[in-house]
């Protein structure tokens, strides 16, 4: 793999059903899973095995079916845990086991009651165990965030020379600010033993808006991996939003990192995890949202209208929107509802279009939008002939 390449982890089918209301049954993780293994993204965390038999069955079924992706399962650092993940994945082309334990302060002392060495220990052995089943192990150290980055590079050393592959990061809380996500990955990268070896892999949540933020911090300090979900569903605030990290590296190539993801399938890939999961997308999110290329203000439209870079960085078509959206509303100048009136079929000269404006802004002040029924309406008022 080349060291410029970002490896895209999908966790839509894990952490996004985590979200109240957005459980899936097994064909609808089928749809998904295959969805994204055309998408193209390198590992897709197809569930939780040991959590119930229905995920341990959507694990089975999606590794059956996946001929491209790695297929991950999660696991605690808990032997049945990782027992059950490896006999859900034993159809896969290729497994991997995802295993871990908190590191953080707050995990060790409150969660897990017990002593920092002990918590090393049993990752190692979390670790040594999931290799005896399959040779792509990933460790995370759930709550990384928190932790203070020399216990933390003890730990990721640890876990290397045990056999892990991977080596995740979270920022389990969404706390870490951009900067000091950055300085963690730059710090593990020069002082844990073996670090060139493995992976190094970015999960971070959104509950201070910075999930995106913080994974391309990740990945420009050295890592390699980026674990996402589609819309950014999950836990809480969410997780990274796949479809913002991809084009963020794509925009920016001086930043000298891409993906294998199909960017032109994004826009429907997100429509299809929404209405499976009957998850709702804001208008105004990144990239996917109904309003990512919408322009209502007049000085917006006339711009757009000139030439299409003057307010989008992003050509639609590049994830799958048609064209942009020019929307009529009383914030509209006459650029606008020339070109949408052309859209349906009018010429207008420049005296018809001052007369006809007119109208138009009496029809904007009662509607939010005028739409292309209301330009038909206008233009027969004016007797005016497609």
């Amino acid at each position: 793999m080349s060291d410029n390449k970002v490896q895209i982890f999908d966790t839509t089918l894990r952490d996004g059903e985590q979200v109240p209301g957005c459980k899936l049954n097994t064909e609808q993780k089928l749809i998904i899973a295959e969805r994204l293994d055309l998408l193209g993204v390198d590992v897709i965390e197809a569930g939780f095995p040991v959590s119930s038999p229905g995920d341990f069955n959507s694990v089975t079924e999606i590794t059956k079916i996946i001929r491209n992706s790695t297929v991950c399962g999660l696991t605690r650092a808990v032997e049945n845990d990782i027992k059950v993940a490896a006999e859900a994945l034993k159809y896969a082309v290729r497994p991997r086991i995802h295993t871990g334990i908190g590191t953080s302060e707050s995990h060790i002392k409150h969660k897990f009651n017990t002593t920092p060495e002990k918590i090393i220990e049993r990752g190692v052995a979390a670790v040594k165990y999931a290799k005896s089943f399959v040779e792509d192990v990933e460790f995370y150290a759930e709550d990384a965030g928190r932790t203070d980055n020399e216990y933390l590079a003890r730990v990721c050393e640890a876990m290397v020379a045990a056999g892990a592959t991977v080596l995740n990061i979270p920022d389990t809380t969404g706390y870490c600010l951009p900067e000091e996500y950055g300085a963690k990955i730059k710090y593990l990268r020069e002082n844990v033993k073996g670090i060139h070896n493995v992976t190094l892999s970015c999960h971070c949540h959104n509950d201070l808006g910075l999930a995106t933020a913080n994974s391309i911090a990740g990945v420009v300090n050295g890592a390699r991996q980026i674990e996402c979900t589609i819309n950014g569903i999950g836990e809480r605030a969410g997780n990274t939003a796949l479809e913002e990290v991809v084009m963020i590296l794509k925009q920016h190539p001086y930043l000298d990192l891409h993906t294998d993801i199909n960017t032109k399938l994004l826009y429907n890939t997100s429509k299809m995890v929404s209405e499976n999961m009957g998850m709702f997308v804001q208008p105004n999110k990144a990239i996917v949202g109904s309003n990512a290329f919408a322009h209502s203000s007049g000085i917006h439209q006339d711009g757009v209208i000139k030439n299409r870079e003057t307010y989008e960085i992003i050509d639609p078509e590049e994830v799958g929107v048609t064209e942009s959206a020019i929307v009529l509303t009383a914030r509209s100048g006459r650029a606008a509802l020339a070109y949408r009136a052309k859209k349906v079929g009018y010429e207008l000269t420049k005296l018809q279009l001052d007369d006809v404006y007119k109208e138009f802004l009496n029809y904007a002040d009662r509607k939010k939008e005028v739409v292309d029924q209301d330009i038909h309406k206008i233009m027969e008022s004016f007797d005016i002939k497609p």
